[in-house]
């Protein structure tokens, strides 16, 4: 008795080098994917500290801005400069944008 060869036609032979693609290439991708969001999390955890940094940066300007306005600061100021005090020429200007 002879073994009978089994040949493959051409569709099957383009079907098994697709799926042998699909199982090398998608645990590839997986690791790529899961790379690339790791990379992601830490520039946005980055970004983050830095946030946090100009905010207590702004608080800390905003409360220096507030006792350069301050009643006595301003009395101060205008007793060195022999200045009188008139309330109704000082303006604080507020440059924020809401």
């Amino acid at each position: 008795m002879r073994k009978r060869r089994t040949r493959f036609l051409k569709g099957e032979k383009f079907m098994y080098g697709v799926l042998i693609m699909l199982a090398l290439s998608i645990p590839t991708i997986n690791v790529f994917s899961k790379a690339l969001l790791s990379e992601t999390n830490i520039k946005n955890e980055k970004l983050k500290s830095k946030i946090e940094k100009q905010e207590d940066t702004n608080a800390s300007l905003e409360m220096q801005i507030n006792e350069l306005v301050s009643m006595e600061n301003i009395q101060k100021i205008a007793d060195e400069y022999g200045l009188s005090y008139i309330s109704d020429n000082i303006v604080k200007v507020n440059a924020e944008n809401k």
